[in-house]
């Protein structure tokens, strides 16, 4: 009885430290970033010129994206890149978005439309268009997202700056802010999403791309052999793939692209699901490269997702333990008088709301009126801790079970209220 009465107390240290190192080692890293390759750059709509503009392909794999089209492609003849051209990949659609695509490619010669009679999936749509781009350098979006005219410009100053730069990942904004959610994840992209590619940019390696705003060197992708069309998240797996073999990969925040997300909780938690499950599957698939002395700039990343699912398990542990005692009665070594305790509540809520001040503050270059969803955040450690942590316990167990070859293929969005 000790001993678990213990391992109770060690759960419940670990649960409540972890996440605080963690926002504090995010919030170094990202401030670092910022002083050192951020602060003295030019705005996103000013970038300096380049030493050539060499030709680049802009791709948009689409599934059932007919009410989009029209802004996305629009916003991508806005480019002010000189020399591009936009693939789009119908990939098996239902709906309207095959002879929408058409209709806009015989307006503009500068759009391209590859077809599928059937849904292939996203890594197979991205794979076609990357064989049949005639750029060296790909940009890739969502069919819902709407991408900054000087985007393509700031990602491919990478690729000239640096051999070694396989892919460039960018800073997608949200849209949909009409609800509590809404609002949530504005303030997580920035001091979630945002600040923790900055800092994993510091200490080494990121765990991802963007997947919905990216940009690749061909010559890598084909090194890698291009996307995997049987992982639930190509963006993770494509990440790990090109840096284990030691290419590059870099953050620019001055690549905007303003992109559409889940308001409702079947939404969320389906979108959180299938990142979680993604992420264990990747986990699952190189965990022996990370017995390689070679790949040792992934062992940052790796331990520390490991280590968020290890912290998932010990929180629904426990959180079972609480509810437990709360209708049975357990002797005094093991009873948790509540699940976390006051003066720990308050140091995670002032942490957690310094963390997204610091990190708005960043991304206020980017985007105005962020404060006006800052003082919604005191809701993220209690909605969102609790979605990500239930998802991860329930996409780790999908991961181990899915078939290794089994194609990933589209499924439904959620688009949010807008």
């Amino acid at each position: 009885m000790e001993m678990i009465a213990l391992g109770l107390r060690v759960l419940l240290d670990f649960v409540f430290y972890y996440p605080l190192f963690m926002a504090y080692l995010w919030m170094i890293g990202g401030l670092d970033y910022y002083l050192r390759r951020e602060r003295h750059k030019p705005l996103p709509d000013d970038p300096p010129p380049l030493p050539s503009y060499p030709k680049v392909s802009i791709i948009v794999p689409c599934h059932n994206e007919a009410a989009h089209l029209h802004d996305t492609i629009g916003y991508l003849f806005q480019q002010k890149y000189p020399d591009f051209e936009i693939i789009a990949v119908n990939d098996g659609s239902s709906d309207e978005t095959g002879p929408i695509l058409d209709a806009m490619a015989q307006q503009n010669p500068l759009l391209r439309v590859v077809h599928f009679a059937s849904n292939q999936g996203k890594a197979m749509g991205l794979r076609m268009a990357a064989l049949v781009a005639q750029g060296e350098y790909l940009v890739c979006i969502d069919g819902d997202a709407l991408l900054d005219p000087y985007a393509t410009h700031w990602m491919v100053g990478h690729f000239l700056a640096g051999p070694r730069v396989g892919a460039v990942t960018g800073n997608p904004r949200i849209r949909t802010r009409s609800t509590l959610l809404g609002k949530i994840q504005v303030g997580e992209f920035s001091a979630i999403l945002g600040l923790i590619k900055r800092a994993q940019r510091v200490y080494g390696r990121v765990f991802t791309m963007s997947g919905v705003v990216s940009a690749f060197r061909k010559s890598a992708l084909h090194h890698v052999g291009y996307w995997s069309v049987d992982m639930i998240t190509e963006d993770i797996d494509i990440s790990w793939r090109l840096q284990l073999s030691h290419w590059d990969i870099r953050f620019e925040p001055n690549a905007l692209c303003w992109i559409l997300m889940p308001e409702t909780l079947k939404g969320l938690w389906k979108q959180r699901l299938r990142w979680a499950q993604g992420g264990s599957e990747v986990l699952l698939r190189y965990l022996r490269h990370m017995f390689n002395w070679r790949a040792r700039r992934m062992w940052g990343v790796y331990f520390e997702y490991f280590t968020s699912i290890v912290w998932s398990y010990s929180m629904l542990v426990i959180f079972l333990a609480w509810i437990w005692g709360l209708f049975l009665p357990l002797p005094v070594d093991l009873q948790l008088p509540v699940l976390i305790p006051a003066w720990a509540g308050v140091v995670l809520s002032l942490t957690c709301l310094l963390q997204f001040a610091v990190a708005m503050w960043l991304d206020s270059r980017y985007e105005r009126g962020l404060g006006r969803c800052y003082y919604v955040m005191i809701w993220y450690p209690l909605a969102f801790w609790l979605i990500n942590m239930l998802t991860i316990v329930v996409g780790l167990p999908k991961a181990l079970l899915k078939k290794r070859g089994e194609r990933a293929i589209w499924a439904s969005t959620d688009r949010g209220i807008h």
